[in-house]
């Protein structure tokens, strides 16, 4: 029983590290089928080449069937952790610039931003990923917002649906899974995330018209899954941040909006947790609370300190135990994006250019 409890708190972390080569103790979770998945950072690139070694290395290294998941943020804009040669796209709201009002145009929107998910899923598929953290579901009704803004598709949520979800199926169809994220919903806050915990004020009708309306609209397609907002929500969640409620993540996405995909933390190294109830004891509260997924994405001790929480917990909680295999039933599918063999080579190639400057001819 020890070693299950061992491996199943393993495989929720998605963890993060310094350097640019594997560390050796994630590589003795990973050879030991107990961590759920990495995250590159660029602090992790020097290069194409090496990015390709690196991610091949972690393959190889784990057990038959218990691959960690492989993870980015290569949204485009101002968050795109590996550059050129791959293809580095504006910013959402730039790249959804409609070409113009007529039918015809619009189709040709909708096709030019589905193939941006396509492109950036084939070179991701390339290196070896298998999830990438965009595209970004929050309805851009800050402007001024410090940590969304641009990163948004629109301001209306039919904006970020209709262009969101197209590219999110151009990733899918290139090869890797799509994560929504920050549910349910970061375009109104104030405070950025990395720093403290944000309040949203809205009441419960304005945040389901239009924080949440997106979300609910990714929640029927079974693209992937979905990330949570380290943000306070009063009319939903009184006490509370979205990452830490059982109200918000289980009774509102899972039972109103019927998402049965897995639920992943934004890191739980930010400012909105650390300054609160600290990154060990919000891992078992999300967990808890319906998060199938917990991103710790600098510190080895405090990785160490999540598996060790989640580890105590286990024993001493049966119903947490079971939410533990749940949360691994759903997370370890991740790791194992259907999708086509896309040669390394192709990366950079004339192929992929002339393919860039199809996507760009609109958006830019």
């Amino acid at each position: 029983m020890e070693q299950e409890y061992k491996e199943l708190a393993g495989r929720t972390i998605i963890a993060g590290f310094e350097g640019t080569a594997l560390p050796s103790y994630l590589a003795s979770e990973i050879e030991a089928g107990e961590l759920g998945g990495v995250i590159l950072f660029s602090r992790n690139v020097e290069s194409a080449e090496q990015v390709k070694a690196l991610l091949d290395e972690i393959h190889s290294r784990a057990p038959e069937g218990k691959r960690p998941l492989i993870s980015v943020d290569q949204e485009g804009g101002r968050v795109v952790r590996i550059r050129e040669p791959l293809t580095v796209l504006p910013p959402a709201l730039q790249l959804g610039k409609p070409m113009g009002e007529t039918a015809s145009e619009s189709a040709k929107d909708a096709k030019r931003i589905y193939l941006a998910g396509k492109l950036v899923g084939h070179e991701l598929r390339a290196l070896g990923f298998s999830l990438n953290f965009a595209p970004v579901f929050d309805v851009n009704t800050n402007p001024d917002s410090p940590v969304i803004g641009d990163r948004s598709f629109g301001a209306s949520p039919k904006e970020v649906v209709t262009y969101g979800l197209g590219f999110a199926r151009g990733l899918r169809d290139g090869g890797v899974f799509p994560c929504a994220k920050h549910f349910p919903g970061h375009g109104d806050a104030s405070v950025d995330s990395h720093l403290d915990l944000p309040t949203v004020h809205h009441d419960e009708l304005r945040l389901m018209e239009i924080e949440v309306e997106p979300f609910a609209a990714w929640a029927k397609t079974g693209l992937g899954p979905i990330m949570t907002a380290h943000v306070m929500y009063p009319a939903l969640d009184a006490a509370q941040p979205a990452t830490m409620s059982r109200t918000i993540l289980t009774g509102l996405l899972k039972e109103r909006l019927h998402f049965d995909g897995a639920v992943i933390t934004d890191d739980l190294e930010m400012g909105a947790i650390t300054k609160g109830v600290g990154t060990t004891r919000a891992a078992v509260n999300t967990i808890r609370a319906g998060a199938s997924g917990v991103l710790v994405c600098h510190t080895e001790a405090l990785q160490h300190e999540v598996k060790t929480a989640l580890i105590q917990e286990a024993r001493m909680n049966t119903d947490f135990h079971l939410k533990l295999k749940k949360a691994v039933t759903r997370l370890a599918p991740l790791a194992y994006p259907a999708g086509p063999d896309i040669p390394f080579e192709w990366i950079g190639s004339d192929r992929h250019q002339r393919l860039r400057e199809q996507v760009l001819g609109g958006g830019q």
